[in-house]
């Protein structure tokens, strides 16, 4: 067999592999969220269809697993700005829709956000890089639908998500606060007066 097709009989492993473990940091992101980032790595395990042994073959801690999680969501999360700005019918419904799960992503980081504002460097990095791959995003799609008369221009993407982590913040354990519903009056407050 050349070097050639041994290259691209290669590539379908490697796709799987992408493949599963993008599965397994789906499952991680689930089990954080019900059960917290201490949950046991084998209810990760069984909620991906692996062994504890493939979870720690990829990131052999917990912190490594966190932090690959964290990165996961966020790229997803990223990912999407543009997507929906293609796909959605105007720039204002990609930016609500985006805010949606801008706004799932943060209500679901309770068990993350004390991980990272532990001690341990290794987390260090992950607010610089959630600010340098969201916050164009956010900017695109609110220069988009301020392009298209949707909303009021000059609008500060970092000031729009702070807001928005604020306000998810507040809710706590309080089942009286709605933070979609504020985030929402924040957004609907965007719109150019008619």
């Amino acid at each position: 067999m050349s070097d050639q097709s041994a290259g691209r009989a290669d590539r379908p492993k490697r796709a799987d592999a992408r493949r599963n473990k993008e599965t397994l940091l789906d499952a991680a992101a689930a089990v954080f969220v019900s059960s917290g980032v201490e949950a046991p790595i084998r209810d990760i395990a069984t909620k991906a269809g692996v062994g504890t042994a493939t979870i720690y073959r990829h990131f052999p801690t917990r912190a490594d697993l966190i932090i690959a999680v964290y990165r996961h969501q966020v790229e997803a999360l990223a990912e999407a700005g543009p997507a929906l700005l293609a796909e959605g019918p105007t720039p204002y419904a990609a930016l609500g829709r985006w805010i949606d799960l801008f706004v799932d992503f943060l209500v679901t980081k309770h068990g993350l956000a004390a991980v990272l504002q532990s001690d341990d460097p290794c987390f260090d990095p992950l607010h610089s890089y959630f600010v340098d791959r969201l916050v164009p995003v956010c900017a695109r799609l609110l220069d988009a639908a301020a392009g298209s008369g949707e909303i009021r221009s000059g609008q500060d993407a970092y000031e729009l998500m702070r807001g928005i982590g604020g306000l998810c913040a507040g809710a706590g354990n309080s089942p009286r606060y709605d933070a979609r519903r504020l985030v929402g009056l924040l957004i609907a407050g965007l719109r150019t007066p008619r």
